[in-house]
This record gives C-alpha cells, sequence and structure tokens, in this order.
C-alpha cells in the first residue's frame, strides 16, 4: 500500500476510536431537586 493510504487509514481508525471513547464517557446523571424560596408578594400580580 502508498505511504498515504496507510496515513489515512491510521488517522480513520484514530478518529474512530476517539469516538467510540468519548461515547462510552458519556453518562446520564439523574436529575437534581432543587427546592427555592419563593416570595408571595411574586406570585401575586
Amino acid at each position: 500500500m502508498s505511504r498515504s493510504v496507510m496515513t489515512l487509514v491510521i488517522l480513520l481508525v484514530v478518529v474512530v476510536g476517539g469516538l467510540f471513547l468519548l461515547a462510552g464517557r458519556a453518562r446520564e446523571k439523574p436529575p437534581v431537586r432543587v427546592e427555592k424560596a419563593v416570595n408571595l408578594a411574586n406570585l401575586q400580580g
């Protein structure tokens, strides 16, 4: 194989491997409930 084809194949393998690595790290976090005090004056209006 020519040098450019080998370089392209290696680059493609690195990019695909990086995508799988990043996809494996993505984990969904459970939603966190945040309670906030609300003034009653803000609700009237």
